[in-house]
């Protein structure tokens, strides 16, 4: 196997499993370490002295070379895959909820495009978060605006990357970025980072006050609940969920479907009202890594068991029908 690749792949399913971040950086780096590395050069025991090489990346070199799969890819490709929703899976055709290192993502936007690529996406929004979030550097107006830049020039070969944002949702129900700014993106993602245990009613009125939003195209992580990780277990937000979905309903915004195994958000019961409801869904991966991308395996899965419509998941969508939804009247 090609130690390059070995690598690579190794570092793409810690980050799909959440591990820490300095694991994924470890054999990241290591890549970088030996690309463009002659046969003679990889086989030379110098290398364990090569700046970037440790013993774990490499032992997973030498396994390679030997003409195996390393034992820690094999055991890592064992734990990857979820079960069912292989057929709802192969029809999603993009992703609207992304992190890149422009905010609390751990890789730069070209990582991205590239695992975004190589999952076979059409398209791939990326919504940074907005500058309330400072623990996550979200983007001030100047900010956003530099990377819209970038993005747009992300563009063509079959791939789109679509220029967005996950702004918060401020304890009023308005959003925080500027105005004219989230008309120019074209997915506008909402989600409350903060104040989740507000009483019912005020979190409600918030919710639904952002799904009637001209500006949203999406309610992120509607509940806000950890049910496992390393940042511990968090409740769900308690609100009316029939009046935030008919608010969702009402306005063609899609409740996100979140990836993140984490997160499983919305929960079974809430999902199954959204569905009665009549909503729209987004199955986003919320990725801050490029290994994150292929966690829509997991809200694939969900969808599908719980009978979420396929023409009702956006994501599902060829790029046109989804920027027809973008640009719909408000």
């Amino acid at each position: 196997m090609d130690p390059l690749e070995a690598l690579i792949e190794i570092a793409y399913l810690l980050e799909r499993e959440r591990s820490s971040r300095y694991k994924s950086k470890a054999f990241r780096t290591a890549a970088a370490a030996i690309e463009g590395l002659g046969d003679a050069e990889l086989h030379d025991p110098a290398l364990r002295r090569r700046p970037g090489i440790g013993d774990s990346t490499f032992a997973v070199i030498q396994q390679a070379l030997a003409g195996g799969v390393p034992e820690r890819l094999a055991r890592l490709r064992a734990e990857a895959a979820p079960t069912g929703g292989a057929e709802l899976r192969a029809r999603l055709r993009g992703d609207l909820h992304s992190h890149s290192e422009w905010s609390d993502g751990l890789t730069p936007i070209e990582a991205m495009v590239e695992a975004a690529r190589g999952l076979g996406h059409e398209y791939l929004a990326l919504t940074d978060h907005s500058p309330r979030l400072t623990v996550a550097n979200g983007l001030s107006p100047e900010r956003l605006r530099a990377q819209m830049e970038v993005v747009r020039g992300h563009r063509g070969g079959g791939f789109t990357l679509l220029t967005g944002i996950e702004v918060d949702i401020l304890d009023d129900g308005s959003l925080d970025q500027q105005d004219e700014l989230l008309h120019e993106l074209d997915v506008v993602v909402a989600s409350a980072h903060s104040k989740l245990r507000m009483e019912r009613i005020p979190m409600t009125k918030r919710l639904v006050a952002a799904a009637k939003d001209p500006r949203v195209d999406v309610l992120g992580h509607v509940t806000g609940r950890l049910v496992e990780g390393s940042r511990g277990t968090r409740p769900p937000s308690e609100f009316d969920a029939e009046a935030v979905f008919s608010a969702c309903a009402d306005s063609g915004v899609a409740v996100e479907i979140n990836s993140r195994p984490e997160r499983q958000d919305p929960p079974d019961e809430l999902l199954t009202l959204a569905v009665e409801a009549g909503c729209l869904f987004s199955i986003d991966s919320d990725a801050h890594a490029p290994g994150q991308l292929s966690l829509l395996d997991y809200g694939a899965a969900r969808a599908e068991a719980l009978g979420v419509p396929v023409d009702r998941i956006v994501t599902t969508w060829p790029l046109a029908s989804l920027r027809e939804w973008l640009e719909r009247p408000r």
